[in-house]
Parts: C-alpha cells; structure tokens; sequence
C-alpha cells in the first residue's frame, strides 16, 4: 500500500455508500495496450492511463482509450526521477508530456502521477502551475516485480482492496494475465469501478 499524506496528492476517490475502486495502469502505451483494452471492454470497465509520451507511438490506439470512455493522464516524457531533478527539468518533463498529450489525443489533460511515485516541492508547485492533479495510489499490484507470481499480484489487489482505493497497474504482459481475474474478484467483492473525478 501506498498512502501519500500530502494535501494536494490524491490516493484515494470519495464514494458515496456503494463499493468503488479506480485501475490506473502505468507506464504505456505498449504493445499489449490493445489486450488491456480488450478485457476492459469485455469487464465493462473504464480505466486511467498513465502515459510516457516517448512511447506514444503513432500505431498506439490511443484513440480507442477516448472512445471506450477511459482516462488519460501523464507519466512525464520518458521516466526519470522527478526528485533527483531541478525545477527547471521537471517544469520541463511534465509540460512537454502534458502538451503533447494534448496536441495527439486532443483531450484536456487533467492528471499527473510521478514516476516511481518520487516527487518533491518543485513537483507539487510544477503540477499546480500546470494545473495538473497529482495522482497516486493507495494499493500497489507490484506487478513490476511479480512477472513470475502472477497469484501473488492479484492477492497484493485483492486482500488490500478498500472504497475508494487507487489501484497501481501496468501495462505488463503479466499484468494482461491477471486483469480478468482481478476484475472478476473485486465484482465479486461487490465494488463497481471509476474514473477520477
């Protein structure tokens, strides 16, 4: 689990009385973007992607993200560690992602989620002056590491699953073979899924 206590950090959506989670998937679009999106449409389940714009290759459907009523947001141009950088550099990383996300999708961008969840000051005041929200997460699939465990990702989801809780994906091929069954479980669970506010 991951809970930020910054203010201006989001790791949790309100809910009123029903059940209700958020999927982010970080660090796409990728080549299995399409099989994610697949099982989504399949789960009737809209989802939030965290995009490296330097993987925003013309033959992603991003498109598609749009029209099946998904969410997008940035993950900087290519990864660094926001807290190792000066303002300057991380002005840079998250306006040029934002600007470009912008002028591709043709969507307003309206979220932030730093990589490898490392922020500082400057990170904070760069979104804000960017009028980005800063999202992220409240349970970790840690499918990153988990390539070969694929049980031990959806239970790091399901026994730590709360209301309201932001859930931190990939877009992993093992994160593709574990998606059905994650879904499956948490409807099983009674929670129903979102987007941001």
């Amino acid at each position: 689990m991951y809970d930020s206590k910054h203010p201006k950090i989001i790791t949790k959506v309100h809910t009123v009385n029903n059940k209700t989670v958020v999927l982010s998937f970080d660090d796409g679009p990728s080549k299995v973007l399409t099989n994610i999106l697949d099982i989504l449409k399949k789960e009737d389940v809209p989802a939030m992607f965290f995009w490296q714009t330097r993987l925003l290759y013309p033959k992603r459907p991003w498109q598609r993200v749009i029209d099946e009523g998904h969410g997008i947001g940035t993950h900087t141009i290519n990864h660094p560690n926001l807290a190792n950088m000066t303002y300057d550099q991380q002005y840079k990383q998250i306006k040029t992602s934002t600007s470009d996300l912008e002028r591709i999708t043709g969507e307003k961008i309206r979220y932030f989620r730093p990589p490898f969840g490392q922020y500082n000051t400057d990170t904070i005041r760069v979104a804000d002056e960017l009028g980005l929200q800063t999202v992220m997460w409240r349970i970790a699939s840690i499918d990153w590491e988990l390539k070969y465990d694929p049980d031990q990702i959806i239970s790091n989801v399901i026994d730590h699953v709360e209301n309201g809780a932001i859930i931190l994906l990939h877009e992993l091929e093992q994160t593709v073979e574990v998606l059905p069954i994650i879904i499956s479980r948490l409807k099983e669970k009674g929670f129903t899924f979102r987007l941001l506010d």
